[in-house]
């Protein structure tokens, strides 16, 4: 069986820095990504068309980072029924205006929201997604937790040993 496929689009190249841990987590999933650059407003066609043939094309879920008006995971949503993940970019007013324009998607076209800049979590979104087809990332996603829940132990025994030395 071929692996999964994600494709992440980005409303602008200067978005790459603050989203790139996602297409670096896919990849350590073993989930193949397609990287692109689509404006829903400078190449709203192209978005659409985009969307449209995404599944056609291999595609098992998008997702979409944007900053400022941030349309694009809605643009993407409205024209697929596959699942989109949208992440916020942070831009002017802290973010606020990207966070809202994602998440707040009418009825019937829902947008998976993750936090300001959070490839990584839109990367695990989307793998957790991706698990109820191909199971091997079901166990990848075990040991990626039990993986962070051993660094915390070990956070934890570093900083009682720091308040022990006082």
């Amino acid at each position: 069986m071929a692996n999964p496929k994600a494709a992440l689009i980005m409303g602008s190249d200067s978005d790459f820095d603050k989203v790139k841990g996602c297409v670096s987590k896919l990849k350590e999933f073993n989930i193949d990504v397609e990287v692109n650059v689509i404006s829903a407003h400078r190449t709203p066609d192209k978005a659409m068309e985009y969307a449209k043939n995404a599944e056609e094309n291999g595609i098992e879920v998008i997702i979409c980072a944007a900053g400022m008006a941030a349309h694009l995971g809605g643009v993407v949503a409205a024209n697929t029924t596959l699942p989109v993940i949208g992440i916020p970019i942070e831009s002017t007013f802290s973010g606020l205006d990207s966070l809202l324009a994602t998440v707040q998607m009418p009825p019937g076209i829902p947008v998976a929201t993750v936090g300001l800049n959070n490839g990584t979590n839109a990367a695990i979104l989307a793998a957790e997604m991706l698990s109820l087809k191909y199971d091997y990332l079901k166990e990848t996603l075990k040991k990626a937790r039990e993986k962070m829940a051993a660094g915390v132990a070990e956070k934890d025994k570093a900083i009682k040993e720091r308040a022990a030395a006082l």
